[in-house]
């Protein structure tokens, strides 16, 4: 059984088990998964299929919470049955199972703007040791996160409170957080942001490439330097992506290469993203060193590198994600008196890393992910709030 949270788990099974349909034409495949789903307490497979119509057509008698919808699959393909399935069930938890190809990255991003919640990207052989440890964490944190979320009812966004939070120290925040419902905000850095840094996961896709749309005038006062948990070509079309919809270059960083005015850059899969200050300006640093909170790339090393750089300059912005990953990386830029943003519960597919930003006390906002970039707009011009 995988690392579970005891208490988690106990809940999660009071409430009766997340019902699980995996969907795999390849057998071992199929049978892996199944058997990592119901050696959860918290889970339960509720129909184990070969192709997408088998999934159509038993959606209702099965009746799961989540579905893993592999995407190649001979007949009914997953993305041709993914909008049937959501058509059948408007509230269904899709996760894409896709191998990690070109292919497979662009048309998992298709599917994630047809409805799909996630995606899992599949080893190209059967994984073991190290690699399967990672993939079966993955697999079922994204399979708890999601599904209990669709179990609970929708909660609104914790009301926020107008006061900056002054002397309390992180244990009194949370302690007030917890006890009131109130998330206390520090107010922005009193200097116009030099620099922009987004940090997503879970549903970060979406969520990115409807805020970097809205960006342009931003973008072109400053640089945009973003970590998405991805692995490699996913990246490249992720890049391509925000490319499109900003109208600017968003690209993979390289290592060594200028950070510049104008330029969005996308932490390439498989590794981390930092940025360094040198005698001839500041540049990319790539690193492959080991992944930090499972994640490589990973959110803090983008944060705590750009803290020392852009100072109170900087401003931070996390999205929707499972996870806390982002949260210490926020505390160096708070440090050196730069400023972060988090997307708000309600529009978040997961609210965890935004969540862990929020309570630690980091944030100067909590915005709904329609008016963050109205916002940073708003701070690029010099607006103090």
């Amino acid at each position: 059984m995988s690392t579970v949270l005891a208490a988690a788990s106990n809940a999660a099974v009071a409430e009766g088990p997340i019902r699980v349909m995996v969907v795999d034409d390849a057998v071992v495949a199929r049978s892996l998964l199944t058997h990592w789903v119901d050696s959860e307490p918290d889970m339960t497979v509720a129909a184990s299929l070969r192709d997408g119509r088998e999934a159509v057509d038993q959606l209702d008698r099965a009746d799961p919470d989540v579905v893993l919808l592999d995407i190649e699959m001979p007949g009914l393909d997953g993305i041709s049955a993914l909008p049937l399935l959501l058509r059948k069930k408007r509230d269904l938890v899709v996760i894409m199972a896709s191998a990690l190809t070109r292919r497979g990255a662009e048309v998992t991003l298709r599917a994630l703007s047809l409805g799909a919640a996630d995606y899992i990207p599949k080893p190209e052989s059967t994984p073991s040791g190290a690699d399967a440890i990672a993939f079966r964490h993955d697999l079922i944190e994204k399979i708890r996160h999601l599904g209990r979320r669709r179990r609970t009812s929708h909660r609104p966004s914790a009301p926020v409170a107008a006061h900056a939070i002054g002397a309390l120290s992180p244990r009194q925040r949370l302690r007030s957080f917890g006890e009131t419902g109130q998330l206390h905000l520090r107010p922005f850095s009193s200097v116009p942001p030099r620099v922009l840094l987004i940090g997503s996961s879970t549903g970060g896709p979406q969520a990115l490439t409807k805020l970097i749309e809205k960006l342009p005038a931003a973008i072109d006062r400053a640089p945009v330097l973003i970590t998405q948990h991805m692995p490699a070509t996913f990246t490249t079309v992720l890049a391509e992506t925000l490319s499109r919809v900003a109208g600017r270059g968003a690209h993979e960083a390289e290592h060594d290469e200028p950070v510049l005015a104008g330029g969005i850059y996308v932490a390439p899969g498989g590794r981390h993203m930092r940025v360094v200050r040198g005698a001839d300006g500041i540049k990319i640093a790539l690193g492959d060193d080991p992944p930090i909170n499972y994640c490589r790339p990973a959110v803090d090393p983008l944060f705590a590198s750009a803290a020392p750089v852009w100072g109170p300059a900087t401003l931070a912005v996390v999205l929707t994600g499972m996870g806390c990953d982002g949260t210490a990386g926020a505390a160096e830029i708070v440090a050196a008196s730069g400023s972060v943003m988090a997307q708000d519960e309600a529009t978040s597919v997961v609210w965890g890393m935004p969540r862990s930003v929020a309570q630690a006390g980091l944030c100067s906002a909590v915005l709904p992910l329609d008016e963050i970039a109205p916002r940073i707009l708003r701070l690029f011009l010099g607006a103090r709030a």
